[in-house]
């Protein structure tokens, strides 16, 4: 598959510019996170650890990286950093390619995405993307959740013209170039409302039980894990408690993202905020809590449509054993 390629030759090539001196920053108690994306809501209970001193409580001295354009769990496998912020269907990958690098805490428990348009686009359900323009990036996993949810309301997949925006702004690109695109509601779903745009808006989760993945999660290699397991478990206590914090005090907790990037819409990052307080735990004994059958049943899901060319072993791809009071 071209994706599995793609992973392994961007692993093989970090490994190759990676120092052979195995001492890294952890050993003092400084270590590196690298973000998905740019700093966004899905994030901020790391700058809550981090501005509150949970960090420091821990002994850490933690700095916060972005990544623009991916390829955080080669990163981290290759040990560029300690941790990480992925999501399950790049650990799935990375896994089927012996990456190793496992999740160790999921910051969102449900999966919030979906595939949304204007009102006025008339797609209601996945039975209405025939005769539409999706917009999206280009990748394997698209087409695959596109063609099952057409099937699925015994619609023609070959009727559905699909183009490549990138990263392009969602509102931009569903007024000029397509009718539809994937979207998070606990952003551009937010941002619509304050915008005044009517959306309609079809609910991964809700159309597919095996859709209700998590992302995004955080990440760490099997050496970190292996040897420094105090290290992790400290470092999660920590951002433990800043997403506590940040599901009881969501406008104070948005003003520590807003300190690190105060480009961001002010109002935006606020709504989106009191969003995802809802979100992180929502009904999980505890924040960061994973389940055994979410990683199978996407897993599975993949498998079953030629995603991934081999299962994988879902007890290798995540753990709970480090998240406080496991």
């Amino acid at each position: 598959m071209k994706k599995a390629l793609l992973l392994m030759l961007i692993f093989m090539l970090v490994l190759s510019v990676i120092s052979c001196n195995s001492k890294t920053e952890s050993d003092t108690g400084k270590i590196t996170v690298l973000l998905d994306w740019v700093p966004n809501t899905n994030h901020t209970g790391l700058y809550a650890a981090k501005e509150l001193g949970y960090f420091e409580d821990e002994g850490l001295e933690v700095e916060i990286l972005q990544v623009n354009e991916g390829g955080t769990a080669q990163l981290v496998a290759a040990g560029q950093a300690e941790f990480g912020i992925s999501y399950q269907e790049e650990v799935t990958y990375a896994r089927v390619e012996e990456i190793p690098v496992v999740a160790i805490a999921a910051i969102v428990q449900h999966n919030t995405s979906g595939f949304a348009s204007p009102v006025e686009k008339g797609i209601k359900t996945p039975a209405d993307f025939e005769g539409k323009k999706y917009g999206g990036w280009g990748s394997p996993m698209e087409e695959a959740i596109l063609r099952a949810m057409m099937d699925k309301y015994g619609a023609d997949f070959d009727k559905l013209e699909m183009v490549s925006i990138g990263s392009a702004d969602f509102f931009t690109s569903v007024t000029k170039d397509v009718d539809f695109t994937w979207i998070y509601y606990g952003w551009d779903g937010i941002a619509a409302g304050l915008r005044g745009i009517d959306l309609n808006f079809i609910d991964l989760r809700k159309e597919d039980e095996a859709l209700d993945f998590y992302t995004p999660v955080i990440i760490a290699s099997e050496e970190t894990l292996g040897h420094n397991p105090g290290l992790v478990k400290g470092f999660l206590r920590a951002v433990t408690k800043g997403y506590e914090y940040s599901i009881a005090n969501p406008e104070e907790a948005a003003e520590f993202l807003l300190k690190v990037s105060p480009e961001l819409d002010r109002e935006l990052v606020m709504e989106s905020q009191k969003f995802l307080s809802k979100e992180y735990q929502s009904d999980a004994p505890a924040w960061g809590v994973m389940k055994r059958e979410v990683w199978d049943g996407y897993a599975n899901w993949m498998y079953e449509r030629d995603l991934i060319e081999s299962m994988i072993d879902v007890d290798k791809a995540f753990t709970n054993e480090f998240l406080p009071g496991e």
